[in-house]
Formats: C-alpha cells, sequence, structure tokens
C-alpha cells in the first residue's frame, strides 16, 4: 500500500517535469547558417533583383567608360524608387535623376521590369576627348527594361536594354539619344556585398545647334560595388 501511495505521488511529478522542460536552443552556427543562405536569396544591389522587395534598399557606385556613377534603390510595395547620379568624363556632363521600376513578369528564376528614368543633364561642351560634343542643359528622359536570371544562389544574370534621351532646355533645337542594349552578372561576394559586371553596346544619334542629325557607335562598361541595407 505505502509503494503505491509512492507511485502515485512520483508519477504526477514527472509528468510536470516533462511538460515544462526547456525548448530546444538554436546554435550560433545554426543561426549564422540561416542568415548566409537568406543573404544569398536575396542579393543584389546595382541591377539584380529586377526589383527589390518591399522595405529593402541598396547603394552602389560603379566605374567604367565613359562614366562613374553611384545609385540609390528603394523597394515600397512591389514598387521601386530611386535615384542616380552620373558623370560622364569624357564629354564632363553630369546627369542627376529620379528612378521608378516595377514588376511585370516573373517565372522561376527569371524576372522583368522596366524602368523610367527623369531627371536633367549638364554639359559644359568640353570637346577634349570628343569633337562633336553637345554643350547645354537638357532634360533627361530615360525609359529602360531589366531582366534577370538566377544562375545559381549567388549569381544572377543581367539583360538590359536602355534609350536615354536627352532633350535640348536652350534654343536651337539640340538632342542626343543613345539606345543601348547590354549583358553582365551580379555576384555575391558576402556580408550584402554585390559585385557586378555589364557592357553595353549601341547606337548614340545627336543633333548639333542648327545642325544636321549625326550617328556613332555607341558603348558604355561598368564595374560596380553595391550593398543591400536591408
Amino acid at each position: 500500500m505505502k509503494r503505491l501511495m509512492q507511485a502515485w505521488v512520483l508519477v504526477p511529478w514527472v509528468a510536470m517535469a516533462q511538460g515544462t522542460a526547456a525548448p530546444e536552443k538554436t546554435t550560433p552556427s545554426e543561426t549564422e547558417s540561416v542568415r548566409v543562405e537568406d543573404r544569398q536569396r536575396n542579393f543584389g544591389a546595382m541591377l539584380a533583383p529586377a526589383v527589390l522587395p518591399d522595405g529593402g534598399s541598396a547603394v552602389a557606385g560603379w566605374v567604367g567608360a565613359p562614366e562613374v556613377g553611384v545609385s540609390y534603390r528603394q523597394g515600397l510595395s512591389g514598387w521601386e524608387l530611386g535615384a542616380r547620379a552620373r558623370f560622364d568624363y569624357l564629354h564632363l556632363s553630369t546627369t542627376v535623376e529620379a528612378v521608378g521600376r516595377w514588376p511585370v513578369w516573373s517565372e522561376g528564376a527569371w524576372a522583368v521590369a522596366p524602368e523610367l528614368g527623369l531627371g536633367v543633364t549638364a554639359n559644359p561642351g568640353s570637346r577634349y576627348f570628343d569633337a562633336l560634343n553637345l554643350r547645354g542643359w537638357f532634360l533627361r528622359v530615360d525609359p529602360a527594361l531589366v531582366a534577370t536570371w538566377r544562375v545559381v544562389e549567388t549569381v544572377a544574370a543581367l539583360g538590359t536594354v536602355e534609350v536615354p534621351y536627352d532633350i535640348g532646355l536652350s534654343p536651337g533645337g539640340t538632342w542626343r539619344v543613345k539606345p543601348l542594349a547590354g549583358v553582365g552578372a551580379e555576384i555575391y561576394i558576402g556580408e550584402d556585398l554585390t559585385l557586378s559586371l555589364l557592357g553595353q553596346l549601341g547606337a548614340d544619334v545627336f543633333k548639333e545647334v542648327r545642325g544636321v542629325t549625326q550617328s556613332r557607335l555607341g558603348y558604355g562598361a561598368r564595374l560596380g560595388l553595391g550593398v543591400r541595407l536591408f
């Protein structure tokens, strides 16, 4: 009888101890592994991803030919807004523009988004490298299309079509349009940093003050480094 009473007393205590056992803790290595995988899934700064997720933001800078530049991107409920500044060191011209981007199609590793930039270009008319350089202030309208393909976890292939159009704000009817198609890649290198490469080829069509329309080869190349802030 005494042993039976002891059993009735011990069983509830054992059950309570099992029910209130401390939850299993995640080790630091497991937490770090999850963070690395999350960064690899969401990397991109200069051009990738096609549209940043809601709340995501990134900054990037690049060097290349014929320009260097910096950009900021902010994801907002399916859209993306940002700003971009470029300096063309061959013409000594500076362009500052606001940029918007929105998604139109995605399937698996593929995504496509149109982009529209609107800003101003200031060109002092230096002809040291280009005897046909245009001088003045210009309204910059810059429609583009960005396509990305996730090759592996840490590499995204890039495809772009860009048609920057500079409309002269001074009398004389000057303008320039430079349609370019490009391909490249964006590579995750760790700690939210990405390395970007882009090559572009197309045409450079322009009209001088009271002149005739002229055209020549257009090109561009960028080597960039970007960081995802969120």
